[in-house]
C-alpha cells in the first residue's frame, strides 16, 4: 500500500488536513486568477492601446499566459485527480485584479475608464507583475514537481524582463521630458 493512501483519512503529509493541497497545488490555484487578472488588463490593451509595442506586448502576455494558465491546469487534472477549484473574491479574478489585496495597484474598472489608457496600462501591470514574479520566485523554493518549477522560473524570468521594458516606456513616454 502507497504511503498516502495508509494515512488516516483526515490527514495528509505533516498532519495537514487533506484539503489542504501542496504547495505546487496552492500556487497554481493562486497563479491562474492572478494570470487571468494580466490576460483580461492585456484583452483591454488591445483594444484601447494607441501604441503597438504595449499592443504587442498585450498579445504576448495573452498567449504566454493563456498557454501557463491551460498547462497548470491540465498538471493540476493530472496530480490531483480534479478541476482546479474557483479561488478568489466576486469574479473569479481575486488574486487577479487585486480586489481586496492591498498593494496590488491593479483595477480592471479604472483601467476601462482611464483618460491615458497606455499610461494606466503601464502603471497598472508593472506592480502586477511584480506580484505575479514575488509569487512564483517565492513558490519555486517549494515546488516538488520539476515541470512546474521550470514554469515558475520561467515566468520569473519572462516577467522581470516585460517589467524592465515597460518601465523603460514609461521613462520615455511619461518621464521628465513629457514626451
Amino acid at each position: 500500500m502507497a504511503p498516502s493512501t495508509a494515512m488516516p483519512s483526515g490527514s495528509g503529509r505533516g498532519g495537514m488536513p487533506m484539503g489542504q493541497r501542496s504547495a505546487d497545488a496552492r500556487f497554481i490555484v493562486m497563479m491562474i486568477p492572478h494570470h487571468e487578472g494580466a490576460i483580461a488588463m492585456a484583452e483591454l490593451a488591445l483594444q484601447r492601446s494607441k501604441r503597438p509595442e504595449i499592443r504587442a506586448l498585450a498579445e504576448k502576455i495573452r498567449t504566454s499566459q493563456s498557454q501557463e494558465n491551460s498547462q497548470m491546469r491540465q498538471w493540476y487534472r493530472q496530480w490531483y485527480g480534479t478541476d482546479v477549484p474557483a479561488w478568489g473574491i466576486g469574479s473569479g479574478h481575486g488574486m487577479g485584479m487585486g480586489q481586496g489585496m492591498p498593494g496590488m495597484g491593479t483595477s480592471l474598472e479604472a483601467l476601462k475608464n482611464a483618460p491615458d489608457f497606455d499610461r494606466t496600462f503601464i502603471e497598472q501591470m508593472i506592480p502586477h507583475h511584480r506580484m505575479g514574479v514575488m509569487m512564483a520566485s517565492h513558490a519555486e523554493g517549494n515546488t516538488q514537481h520539476p515541470q512546474l518549477r521550470e514554469l515558475e522560473a520561467a515566468m520569473v524570468r519572462v516577467q522581470n524582463q516585460e517589467i524592465e521594458q515597460m518601465a523603460q516606456w514609461y521613462r520615455q513616454c511619461f518621464g521628465g521630458s513629457g514626451s
